[in-house]
């Protein structure tokens, strides 16, 4: 009733014809058996990809769960259990459901002369996910196994929306960080798979700037009022470190980040009518924003911020990284006397509104030569660099004056150095 249209779900319709009709005389034994071993091979495809091991088939059928977006997953994620009558709906399916992972099938590959079924009962494997990190794969994994264990459907189903409240249900449920790409059908926002590791304490120094942007992204999460945020200043000092340190510090309290490029300003409308409705908070992050004069894509993003008939949703916020202030790039003819735009007034306004409609702008700045000093220290002695300090600082002081100068960048890349010789 509720779960049906799996995406992924041929192999299912597959598996299903065999448990029915694989005594059946009528159906032709070497095309049977042919069928089996073509959803074998897609098991293990599967687990190459996903990085599942032991009972695949049980494996394959609880990815199909924790990915199938109905009624009463989106009603599950993040809050957890529901009332109402579409309990009764799910428990149906349950019922159904727990058929296919208490299939013995033993009977099936020794009636079909099927050799090595048993690898899939038992995959031993450790490959890396392409598609979870290691964290939710293994959640995955042992998700499979307690509903295996489990004795009832109410108690499958009680798992599956513990599941749903923990972790929430499909790419948005099951990945942290994403961007969009326009296909033949339109905006489609795709999990990035791998995004970096970064943690707020990996940033060394900064704790103003780090505390604002903590505050104001802990009310977002929390439900409370919140700004849309400009992180802005040099190159090299965290700014993009610490959103992305943000997206890992929050994800299990339904942060979520989609990274979107200037050129995909007109798309924004599509990508926000798609989250909108989800119970996930969601930051569209911009990394180094800035427009020239002749570019106009900031009108999109102006009109989607504040100033489009359409209220912008409660769970999305903008959070931008640039090294300018102003993010439109000002001339002097702007302010000369003589020019050929008749409303100077007007002109200057049009520019400097895009960075207001920002609630909070947070300023980071280049480290001076003591706080570089600093900030080499602390990463020489988490990374066990065993160097005297002297020596330390004299190599780092020769470094930041051939690789950019003073900031946390440049820090990094020199202990990145010395960890490679």
């Amino acid at each position: 009733m509720i779960y049906r249209d799996f995406e992924d779900g041929d192999m299912l319709t597959d598996m299903i014809w065999l448990m029915e009709h694989y005594k059946d005389d009528y159906f032709n034994e070497e095309d049977k058996c042919a069928l089996i071993y073509d959803c074998m091979n897609e098991l293990f495809q599967m687990a190459g990809r996903m990085g599942f091991y032991g009972n695949l088939w049980h494996c394959y059928l609880t990815n199909l769960l924790v990915n199938h977006e109905n009624p009463y997953s989106l009603a599950c994620e993040i809050r957890g259990e529901v009332e109402g009558t579409i309990n009764r709906a799910v428990l149906h399916d349950f019922t159904i459901l727990k058929e296919f992972y208490d299939f013995d099938f033993t009977e099936m590959v020794e009636l079909l002369k099927v050799d090595g079924f048993d690898m899939i009962l038992d995959y031993q494997g450790n490959e890396e996910s392409k598609v979870y990190n290691r964290r939710i794969r293994d959640r995955i994994c042992s998700l499979a196994v307690r509903f295996n264990e489990a004795s009832t459907p109410q108690e499958m189903k009680d798992r599956m929306t513990e599941f749903y409240g923990e972790y929430g249900v499909g790419k948005f449920g099951l990945h942290k960080a994403f961007r969009i790409e326009r296909t033949g059908e339109g905006v489609e926002i795709k999990p990035i798979q791998n995004i970096a590791h970064v943690h707020l304490d990996d940033l060394v120094g900064y704790e103003i700037p780090k505390k604002k942007l903590i505050d104001n992204t802990l009310a977002f999460v929390e439900g409370k009022k919140a700004n849309n945020c400009l992180l802005f200043g040099d190159a090299g000092t965290g700014k993009s470190s610490s959103i992305k340190a943000i997206a890992n510090e929050y994800y299990t309290k339904g942060l979520r980040i989609i990274e979107v490029y200037k050129h995909q300003f007109q798309d924004l409308n599509d990508v926000i009518a798609q989250i909108k409705n989800r119970h996930y908070k969601f930051i569209i992050y911009m990394d180094d924003l800035s427009f020239e004069e002749f570019e106009i894509e900031y009108k999109y993003l102006k009109a989607v911020i504040e100033g489009g008939l359409e209220k912008k949703p409660q769970n999305v916020l903008i959070y931008a990284t640039s090294n300018r202030r102003h993010l439109i790039r000002e001339n002097y003819s702007d302010k000369e006397e003589i020019r050929e735009d008749m409303h100077t007034s007007d002109t200057v306004q049009e520019k400097l509104s895009l960075v207001s409609r920002f609630g909070v702008t947070i300023y980071f700045g280049a480290p001076d030569k003591k706080q570089f000093q600093q900030i080499v220290r602390t990463l020489a002695e988490r990374n066990h660099i065993s160097m005297p300090e002297e020596e330390l600082l004299l190599e780092a002081n020769k470094w930041e004056l051939a690789h950019g100068g003073l900031s946390g960048r440049t820090a990094q890349q020199f202990v990145d150095y010395l960890l490679g010789r």
